[in-house]
């Protein structure tokens, strides 16, 4: 039976180094059998139906193939769509409608086990927020990330690896599950 995936990719295409074009992307992903592949921007989106139940080895794969086509291997986060659908409408901070780049969905690799609460605590500006569920990692940063402290620190004071998208790439993210179906 096929689902829906969606593919958070870190550390690709930033600065110029690990270049993987969407095109290219989206033709790797099919030759691991993946079906209707969607993309959005260069720093690694994807969308698509595959018959999988192993996320983790599907993951696995994908960062091999590209490592073998393109000399590095980047993290990959591979989510159910559904779980991406939760944690969109689960959004604590509804005020950065207005502004989507102030809100940051960390997805988490795993549900923290000791997160230093006090450490983000001690980081967090008066105007940031921030809420922390299984599995997400909300950052509410009306200043912008660029400039948060709590943002730069987040990922090792929650003891588990995170790849952060703003809610703007949440919400195209969305758009390009419902057209993959």
């Amino acid at each position: 039976m096929m689902k829906t995936y969606i593919a958070l990719f870190r550390g690709i295409n930033v600065g110029g180094n690990n270049r993987l074009p969407m095109k290219e992307l989206r033709a790797l992903l099919e030759e691991l059998d993946a079906e209707n592949v969607k993309t959005y921007i260069q720093s690694g989106n994807a969308a698509f139906r595959h018959t999988t139940n192993d996320v983790d080895q599907l993951a696995e794969r994908i960062s091999s193939a590209i490592e073998e086509s393109h000399g590095f291997a980047p993290r990959v986060l591979l989510l159910d769509a559904a779980n991406v659908e939760k944690a969109a409408a689960s959004n604590p901070f509804p005020e950065a409608d207005a502004e989507p780049k102030t809100l940051h969905l960390y997805f988490l690799t795993s549900t923290p086990q000791n997160p230093d609460l006090s450490t983000l605590d001690a980081l967090k500006k008066d105007n940031e927020q921030y809420k922390l569920t299984d599995n997400v990692f909300y950052l509410y940063a009306p200043d912008g990330i660029g400039r948060s402290k709590l943002a730069e620190r987040a990922e090792k004071a929650l003891g588990v690896a995170a790849t952060a998208r703003n809610w703007r790439t949440v919400g195209k993210i969305m758009e390009m599950v419902s057209e993959v179906g």
